[in-house]
């Protein structure tokens, strides 16, 4: 009898898993599908959709909504953590170098010092470290992806879950509007399309914010505003893996939810696996390209369930300083990257 209860278990386990997270993943991936659907024939950003819409159910993830809450718990931090991993496979360090030694230097300049103007502001603001990293990390690499990932390695308080959405709905808006500005700010400053796209790339938040800012410009300015996007997404995991040795350093940092984190999280070793390979060509293209589609709807799966987790009037709690925080750090990276274009151009 033990030897066949041995045998089946991890059949049993595998039911079991279903049956407690099966409920909240399959509600989170609805509302991403929908929030999908919304994207693609209003044109309005998937993923302040998807989180808009998760707060609509947040119901569901009540102590008392019955079979939803543990799955949803499973997708806000699990299938999470494998979008942000599959991030690593649209990098490439051959297409990373041909823009040049001098404008890297600028946009990852730009992403280190955005998250110190981070820290700085949420200190002379009154708010906490962990805000200043989770705003300023947001702005600075790739917005709401660096958000969740940062958010996964930072300890949790009772306003973590409420930072996370406040900074995935700020750095949405702000990428939007910036998508629509920045494009009308080349112009006026007569940049050329090299330039023009080391700007939108190096400043605007969300990937396809860039992309579509890029585009409406030129062609050419859209390559160059995607590759420069790449090279602030490249520096997730280092950002994150300097991050999680400092919290595990820090005793007052990481003894406050428990436990500490690990050196190396997971899904950071996982990005830095899918980008070695890519960049040594041993990821064909169409499979690249799959990775990186996964890893959207991962992402956007799992901050449906992110939004379901948090209740609006949480969010209203926040604060006008949080929100001035996130414009200042906004204005200070697009102020930084103008600052290194014509320095180096």
């Amino acid at each position: 009898m033990q030897v066949l209860s041995a045998s089946s278990s991890p059949w049993l386990r595998a039911r079991s898993f279903v049956r407690l997270n099966g409920h909240g993943f399959l509600v989170s991936v609805v509302v991403a599908v929908a929030a999908k659907f919304l994207s693609e024939h209003y044109g309005a950003p998937a993923m302040l959709m998807a989180l808009l819409l998760g707060i609509a159910f947040h119901f569901l993830a009540e102590d008392d909504a019955g079979d939803c809450k543990a799955g949803i718990e499973f997708t806000a931090r699990t299938v999470l953590r494998f979008g942000v991993a599959l991030l690593g496979a649209r990098i490439s360090v051959e297409l990373m170098m041909s823009l040049g030694a001098d404008l890297i230097a600028v946009v990852i300049a730009g992403v280190i010092l955005t998250i110190l103007f981070g820290l700085l502001g949420a200190r002379l603001l009154g708010r906490g470290w962990r805000f200043g990293v989770l705003t300023g990390g947001s702005v600075a690499i790739c917005g709401a992806s660096a958000a969740m990932a940062l958010s996964a390695i930072l300890p949790k308080n009772e306003h973590s879950e409420r930072n996370l959405v406040f900074t995935v709905l700020s750095v949405t808006v702000l990428s939007t509007i910036a998508m629509i500005a920045y494009p009308i700010l080349t112009e006026a400053f007569e940049f050329n399309d090299d330039v023009s796209g080391v700007f939108l790339g190096g400043t605007i938040h969300d990937v396809a914010q860039v992309v579509g800012a890029g585009f409406s410009v030129s062609d050419q300015t859209g390559e160059v505003a995607t590759l420069v996007k790449l090279i602030r997404v490249a520096m997730l995991a280092p950002v994150v893996l300097v991050i999680s040795f400092l919290v595990r350093r820090h005793a007052e940092f990481g003894e406050e939810d428990g436990k500490r984190p690990p050196i190396l999280p997971m899904f950071v070793v996982g990005f830095l696996i899918f980008a070695v390979l890519n960049s040594m060509g041993l990821i064909p293209e169409v499979v690249s390209s799959a990775m990186a589609d996964l890893s959207r709807w991962a992402l956007l799966v799992s901050i449906a369930a992110v939004g379901m987790k948090t209740s609006l009037k949480r969010i209203l709690d926040v604060g006008g300083q949080a929100i001035v925080l996130i414009v200042a750090e906004t204005i200070f990276i697009a102020a930084l990257v103008l600052a290194g274009v014509y320095l180096f151009h």
